[in-house]
């Protein structure tokens, strides 16, 4: 079945009415603010960080090592958005009969979001009480749109998205008790069990992406065979990094973690042989860089920190983290945006020099960010280039893609 008959079944439960192409479905309006978002919060915080300008009253007591802020919107900021997409987009598609948010109705979701995002730049402001109900509430409705299609299907196909999604919930609801005082928890302690649960996410979801991604390549391009992403691979690779996860938070300076960051980079590593096809060869397509490119830098996060437990430093620990989010979740934002907004607006997945080069620069501002420890001299020069560096390719992608998101799929079928 190709992807136009794909296509016109997912549409049957399409709503009627006409909408205006920025909403006509759930993945564009997201990416128009999501792009422009990533790009001035990257360079905020670059500029904030490095001194240049000063935080701004708002935020200036309740983040008191800025750091919070950061971390949260990258991940409940700018991954619950990628979220948001993923599902507004893959859902009716997985799940017939699961009807498309459209119109009105994604006008307000994506709404509460940018009120979401505004109201905890103002927290000290507005208060903890009512950024948390803002924030919160945008995820319970996310977890409602999902439990029934994912969490009561009979088959389970892809329940375990729908449960670290209600995890990424419960911490996100244990990150605002903690600012409020119901309980002693450090920030950063609760963040970084948040990263582990969305580097789970982000395997889960490149799972189905992959699969996607690969098999629309194959047909295209009339390969005799079919991309199969086995889930025992990935599921030795959440294992892997939920213990790590756990046992951080637990015991962080047992060295331990150095064997258990080792075992998590090898499973992650291990995914990257789906990409060996029994017939025909896709190693080298473009796409299948770009896919291996996430795992093997969120393989070498966990595997350097696991290194530096091991050699008793920690002085590099929270650097290297940044493989895994300035690299792998950096990295997968920017392949979920620009693999849907190709497939879903009936065209077919294409790269290009601006996407290779994009690419290219998230892994360079990747390695920039995670090796400052070894070039502590140059760490101002370093934080802030790597923030410029970053944010560009989601500059390309504005340029090359929101054409794509205001106009009418060019199929014809409506979305």
């Amino acid at each position: 079945m190709n992807q136009e008959q794909i296509a016109t079944k997912h549409y049957l439960h399409y709503p009627k009415g006409n909408f205006p192409p920025y909403l006509a479905y759930g993945f564009r309006a997201i990416f128009l603010l999501l792009a422009p978002y990533i790009v001035i919060s990257i360079l905020l915080w670059g500029l904030v960080f490095t001194g240049y300008i000063s935080p701004f009253s708002p935020l200036s007591s309740f983040i008191n090592d800025m750091l919070s802020w950061h971390i949260y919107e990258f991940l409940y900021g700018v991954g619950i958005a990628g979220v948001m997409a993923f599902l507004f987009t893959g859902l009716p598609e997985l799940f017939p009969g699961t009807v498309p948010i459209v119109g009105k109705k994604l006008a307000l979701i994506v709404g509460l979001w940018v009120l979401g995002r505004v109201s905890f730049w103002f927290i000290d402001f507005l208060g903890v009480y009512i950024v948390a109900i803002i924030n919160l509430t945008l995820f319970v409705w996310l977890i409602s749109y999902a439990v029934k299609p994912v969490l009561l299907d009979p088959l389970q196909r892809h329940a375990s998205i729908g449960y670290t999604l209600l995890i990424l919930f419960c911490i996100e609801v244990w990150f605002f008790g903690a600012i409020a005082g119901f309980w002693s928890f450090i920030l950063l302690d609760i963040l970084k069990v948040a990263l582990g649960g969305f580097m789970t996410l982000i395997i889960l979801v490149l799972r189905r992406v992959s699969m996607e991604a690969m098999n629309e390549i194959i047909t295209d391009e009339r390969i005799d065979d079919t991309f199969i992403a086995k889930p025992p691979r990935y599921n030795l690779a959440v294992f892997t990094i939920v213990t790590f996860t756990i046992v951080e938070f637990l015991f962080p300076q047992n060295q331990i973690l150095g064997w258990l960051g080792l075992a998590a980079a090898s499973a992650i590593l291990a995914i990257l042989s789906d990409f060996v096809l029994k017939n025909e060869s896709i190693f080298f397509k473009p796409y299948t860089l770009y896919m291996m490119t996430i795992f093997i830098l969120m393989a070498l996060g966990y595997g350097m920190m696991g290194y530096d437990h091991l050699n008793s430093q920690i002085y590099g620990l929270n650097h290297f983290r940044h493989f895994l989010t300035t690299g792998a979740f950096g990295l997968s934002i920017y392949m979920v945006m620009i693999i849907i907004s190709q497939i879903h607006t009936g065209r077919h997945l294409t790269s290009n020099l601006f996407i290779t080069f994009s690419v290219f620069l998230i892994i360079i501002a990747t390695f920039i960010r995670a090796l400052i420890p070894f070039f502590t001299e140059y760490a101002i020069v370093m934080y802030f280039s790597s923030s410029i560096i970053w944010a560009l390719p989601f500059i390309f992608y504005s340029f090359q893609f929101f054409g794509y998101l205001i106009k009418p799929r060019i199929d014809g079928i409506a979305g």
